[in-house]
């Protein structure tokens, strides 16, 4: 893999035992990547003849007119045992939630109140940075190129976000929350909203792995009014607009007890569904809400970690997929695998439809793949320049090493990708033709030391929010359980362990 750190020097010619394409995983094939993108793709004989081809080219067009990069023949990157495939996109994020993400195991829904809202809100700027860091970090270990920020409800400016995933080298869908309600009262003018979300959009032209993007936290905290001028800004700007949609119950019923209608019926009623919105969840739809979420050709990003965890119902996707619906996989911050999002994302699907007709295929492996890569960059607004090995993308490439026991033998590589692959047979991440992780830690900056940063910071913001938590730890959920049951071990035989008496817990706070 060393070669691989000096990818963006030079063009390179990646030549991998195979290569995934939409088609399905090709052998005897090469990639061409130069300057962040992919020139050409297909059998190695054609690529290589391709790249003398441009290298003619350039040589006889003269100097390299910008003068900082010779034109040179494209060193060959050898990598046997090894599929070259595209980085997963992640269709819905918080990047600044991951302090909390273990403090929300077996907590009752709508836990942005109890945990989300005091903890950000009490996140200063470092805070923010080391966050975001370990966020973007874990996306990058899990395989995620690309991922899509739903908005933070810090008060720090949204640079602190795209800073800090520029210098790790992942790319950014950035959305910026345009709230003008909260608690029922106004907290921003319309004007104020509408003048936030313009210098959102026009800032980032100059940060090519930032991508802006509009967003409300859920429909109910923005007025008609704002609703309407937001969801066409987006429009304008070819821009996604997020928005959670139908993720638990309760934000149904307070929509249809404050207003009289369902939330995706109100964005209907005002014009707000087009194929800008970035629906997240998009679960306790009506036959209706389908078909009206299908007409306007807005995009879901469907999160079947997040529903399994703290959710109230699963998307149906695999009904909205036959129904040519837009679709990106989201982790909504639970985990940052994307091999076991895929395979979350087709079990969920078996055992709340499947099942129930006796459908064997489930979307048949390939249609969660396709989700997770091409779905989910068109779902983002990236589409043809992420999650694709074709030429004009972006070189955001994942080398999974597949000379291992879970792909001998492979008979079929994309329901293999689904139900067999791991995080750990990633050997590199490459983000825009550039060398990002090798075996899961940072090639240019020192991921140990930052670790120790990270349980520090992370330490006093937690320690220091007013968080709620109604599910106990699992040390004191055990410790109640062997009280009830006498003392008993979970197979009913004495415990050797000492649980606590009387009605004792044991510590809450393993690691804080």
């Amino acid at each position: 893999m060393t070669q691989l750190r000096s990818l963006h020097q030079a063009p390179a010619l990646l030549v991998p035992e195979k290569v995934l394409l939409p088609e399905g995983a090709q052998t005897g094939h090469a990639v061409l990547v130069d300057d962040g993108r992919i020139l050409a793709v297909g059998p190695l004989a054609e690529v290589a003849a391709t790249a003398t081809s441009l290298l003619h080219d350039a040589n006889a067009a003269g100097p390299n007119p910008e003068g900082d990069r010779a034109v040179t023949e494209p060193v060959r990157i050898d990598l046997p045992g090894r599929l070259l495939m595209p980085g997963f996109i992640d269709a819905h994020h918080h990047l600044t939630q991951t302090f909390g993400k273990s403090l929300v195991f077996g907590e009752p829904s709508e836990i942005f109140q109890r945990v989300w809202v005091p903890m950000e809100s009490n996140m200063d700027a470092e805070a923010i940075d080391v966050a975001t860091r370990l966020a973007a970090w874990e996306s990058l270990r899990g395989g995620f190129t690309t991922v899509t920020d739903a908005g933070t409800r810090s008060s720090v400016d949204v640079s602190a976000i795209s800073d800090v995933t520029t210098d790790v080298g992942l790319r950014c869908v950035l959305g910026v929350i345009c709230n003008d309600l909260g608690g029922g009262v106004r907290t921003s003018t319309v004007a104020e909203v509408v003048a936030a979300a313009e210098r959102h959009l026009s800032r980032w032209d100059a940060q090519p792995l930032v991508h802006p993007s509009l967003a409300v936290s859920i429909p109910e905290v923005a007025s008609d009014e704002a609703l309407v001028a937001i969801t066409q800004m987006a429009r304008d700007a070819g821009v996604p607009f997020q928005a959670h949609l139908n993720e638990h119950i309760v934000a149904v019923e307070r929509s249809l007890i404050s207003g009289g209608e369902r939330p995706l019926e109100r964005l209907a009623r005002l014009g707000a569904l087009g194929p800008e919105l970035l629906a997240a969840h998009a679960t306790l739809l009506t036959p209706r809400e389908i078909r009206l979420l299908r007409d306007s050709g807005g995009a879901i990003a469907y999160n079947p970690v997040a529903s399994s965890w703290k959710g109230n119902a699963v998307a149906p996707a695999l009904l909205m997929h036959e129904l040519g619906m837009r679709i990106g996989l989201g982790t909504d911050g639970t985990r940052s695998d994307a091999f076991r999002l895929l395979d979350a994302a087709e079990t969920a699907q078996r055992l709340t439809g499947g099942m129930d007709v006796i459908d064997s295929s489930a979307g048949g492996g390939w249609t969660w793949l396709e989700q997770g890569l091409r779905g989910g960059a068109d779902a983002v607004g990236l589409g043809g320049q992420i999650g694709e090995i074709s030429p004009g993308a972006r070189a955001d490439l994942l080398v999974l090493n597949i000379d291992t026991p879970e792909f001998v033998p492979s008979w079929d590589v994309p329901w293999e990708l689904v139900r067999l692959a791991n995080r750990d047979q990633l050997e590199a991440v490459i983000v825009d033709g550039r060398l990002r992780l090798e075996h899961g830690w940072p090639v240019d900056w020192d991921g140990r030391a930052f670790l120790e940063r990270a349980k520090d910071v992370s330490r006093r913001v937690v320690e220091n929010s007013p968080i709620t938590r109604i599910d106990p730890y699992a040390a004191e959920h055990r410790a109640r359980w062997m009280t009830e049951h006498g003392n008993t071990s979970v197979n009913g035989s004495p415990s050797s362990v000492n649980a606590p008496r009387n009605g004792g817990t044991a510590s809450a706070r393993d690691d804080f």
